[in-house]
């Protein structure tokens, strides 16, 4: 889904909203055992489907803290608003992570996402703030709440480079 597109103003009058809410999708135990081998994290608690049944506190295997984090920024694509004039938009790092409820294989996520604050640091460099919260269908406490940042640099900003 293409982001609707506003003016830098226009997005900086959205600081204290929410800006959308992502589909729901699924994390199963392939997408699971895919992050494991990506990352070499291979605990027991996540590719054992097994041992995590029979053994783990969650009673199933369970994503991996990270893998939920990283779902952030396909979420926050199809969510938006995109700044016009944009160039390149850079994950500039985490302001807070909290990981409150585990993920297990099967569960199906999307992301809530507000603007908390928009600031220019320089001509055509602008940074986001942002309130991530990632809920787990049919559960009241989400998967993990997240302040993001990201840099928003505008084709104006790249030509002066």
């Amino acid at each position: 889904m293409a982001a609707r597109k506003v003016t830098f103003d226009q997005f900086r009058k959205l600081v204290g909203a929410e800006l959308g809410v992502s589909d729901w999708i699924a994390v199963d135990q392939t997408v699971i055992d895919q992050f494991a081998d990506s990352t070499r994290d291979h605990q027991w608690i996540h590719v054992d489907v097994e041992r995590a049944t029979r053994e783990s506190p969650f009673g199933a295997p369970i994503a991996h803290g990270f893998l939920t984090l990283s779902l952030i920024s396909g979420f926050s694509y199809e969510i938006g608003p995109e700044p016009e004039g944009l160039e390149v938009t850079i994950n500039y790092g985490l302001d807070k992570v909290r990981f409150l409820a585990p993920v297990r294989a099967g569960d199906r996520l999307r992301l809530r996402k507000s603007l908390l604050s928009l600031e220019e640091k320089d001509p055509g460099r602008w940074l986001m703030k942002s309130k991530c919260v990632m809920e787990i269908e049919g559960q009241e406490k989400p998967a993990l709440i997240a302040e993001t940042l990201t840099l928003f640099v505008t084709e104006s900003a790249t030509a002066d480079a």
